[in-house]
């Protein structure tokens, strides 16, 4: 599933979330950042992370998951990456061509067909495999398939 405006998960039935953001802000795929430190700290974006957590602790403020927080948090703080770099869809899209992911610097499963499920998409589960050690203790002890 792919989301590309804020109000698929951010609630601005809220007037806080409403006067702060557009529900028609374009969003991200907030599982693959590259973070610039200095100003992290410079414009203390833990403070702001844990004042959105502490307000959507009081009342509920986005649908489940990490990705709608991160949407708030980052909000206006973002510049995009080539599309070349990051590509998504190897857990929902079929159509993803091999020429794109063997390019990218980072291939990302988003989508509930994650390759280590019984349901993730055949044809991606390749990319999975090579980078897991099916010996390791603790894979062992979870369900993943090869």
């Amino acid at each position: 599933m792919r989301w590309s405006r804020m109000d698929a998960l951010v609630k601005f039935s809220d007037l806080v979330v409403a006067k702060r953001f557009d529900h028609k802000a374009c969003t991200w795929a907030f599982g693959m950042d590259v973070f610039d430190l200095h100003e992290w700290r410079r414009q203390d974006l833990t403070g702001v992370h844990h004042k959105y957590l502490q307000l959507g602790h009081r009342r509920p403020l986005w649908k489940g998951g990490s990705l709608p927080i991160g949407w708030v948090i980052f909000y206006n703080h973002t510049v995009g990456l080539d599309r070349s770099w990051h590509v998504l869809g190897l857990g929902y899209d079929s159509g993803v061509k091999q020429q794109d992911i063997e390019k990218a610097a980072v291939i990302h499963f988003d989508g509930v067909r994650k390759p280590w499920l019984d349901i993730g998409l055949p044809k991606y589960k390749g990319y999975w495999r090579r980078h897991i050690n099916h010996d390791h203790p603790y894979l062992q002890q979870c369900n993943l398939h090869s």
